[in-house]
């Protein structure tokens, strides 16, 4: 599926289908791709089929970069098709393990709360926070969800804000404030008979969500292809032909930063960066029956780099290291480029 189809008119089963595919010509990325196969799936209403997958992956759980995501996940599916006791087992599981991702955290204590068991939501919402977040400057960008479903939580049960709400609060970027957002009233009149209160309540709910709705329509992003200074080297050297698209290492990596820009100010989300090799691209060329000096090839490289989970998000997070792999932080880096800076104006 390219990055412009609309969300809505996914085939999820076709797309879990494909996904299963790539991932059997992609090991090293099969742990990605499955997942996303089994969010289709659950998408599709077929949860016994997106529970197979999980268990796919457990059954070798030393190969996989994050056990306990993938325990989560099966956990919260296995609840919505009447498995609730082994999902209460698999999220006491996650719980002692004491996973550093907050991605597990936030998964098992959404599941608790959706299914109205709010203490437990709020423990786990609470215990993920204090492994993660105590002592720490700043949270992550990872772990703002799991402050915000805590703050969540704690208004749905009348909880007097602390100090982890306050940061919340501050996180919160939102024109609703999270006090309101998360005001039980707002919830329980989803529930309500009277059609306008229903009518108030889904259009503020419009409102809040329409930021996100072009975004969440991508099932990857949009990515421009990066090449490190040595692979850019290698296949200048090897191809000839592609000299003229890469003049040079320090204009590739500005073409980027800029077309990055470009992209993000005519109001494009979802923006990301990918990095290619020879080998890889040289396999890709071949997949496809043509030439790597084939330049419209490029663009469909990054693409399919894309769609096995190796984008890394554009712009990076405040204090992360520049996607051009230089090490130093992107904001002295290429963050820190000028906005009419020519082509090859800064590395």
């Amino acid at each position: 599926m390219r990055p412009d189809t609309p969300a809505d008119h996914v085939d999820h089963t076709a797309e879990a289908a494909r996904l299963e595919r790539t991932a059997g010509l992609y090991p090293e990325d099969a742990e990605a791709l499955l997942l996303r196969a089994a969010a289709h799936l659950e998408l599709a209403g077929d949860r016994p089929a997106a529970t197979r997958l999980y268990d796919r992956l457990l059954a070798e759980p030393a190969a996989l970069d994050n056990p306990a995501l993938v325990r989560a996940l099966k956990a919260s599916n296995l609840w919505e098709y009447g498995h609730e006791a082994e999902a209460r087992a698999i999220i006491e599981g996650v719980r002692t393990a004491s996973p550093r991702d907050p991605a597990p955290w936030v998964i098992v204590a959404e599941a608790l709360e959706a299914h109205d068991e709010l203490e437990a939501a709020h423990e786990t919402f609470t215990e993920g926070a204090r492994l993660l977040l105590t002592d720490v400057p700043e949270p992550p960008r990872a772990t703002r969800p799991l402050l915000i479903g805590r703050h969540r939580v704690r208004r749905m049960l009348g909880a007097p804000h602390d100090t982890w709400d306050t940061l919340a609060d501050t996180l919160h970027s939102m024109p609703v404030s999270l006090d309101e957002l998360h005001d039980p009233k707002r919830v329980w009149s989803l529930g309500s008979d009277n059609p306008a209160e229903l009518a108030a309540e889904i259009s503020r709910l419009r409102a809040e969500l329409g930021a996100y709705r072009e975004a969440l329509s991508r099932p990857f992003p949009v990515a421009m292809l990066h090449w490190p200074a040595d692979e850019l080297a290698e296949l200048v050297t090897a191809y000839p032909e592609l000299s003229a698209e890469y003049p040079s290492h320090e204009e590739h990596l500005a073409t980027i930063e800029t077309a990055l820009r470009e992209l993000a100010s005519s109001g494009t989300p979802n923006l990301g960066v990918v990095t290619g090799t020879v080998p890889s691209y040289e396999a890709f060329a071949a997949s496809e029956g043509t030439t790597p000096t084939d330049t419209t090839l490029l663009p469909q490289y990054a693409t399919a780099l894309a769609a096995r989970g190796r984008a890394v998000t554009w712009p990076p997070e405040r204090g992360a290291g520049c996607w051009c792999g230089s090490g130093r932080v992107y904001g002295e880096c290429h963050g820190a480029m000028p906005s009419d800076a020519p082509a090859g104006g800064a590395a």
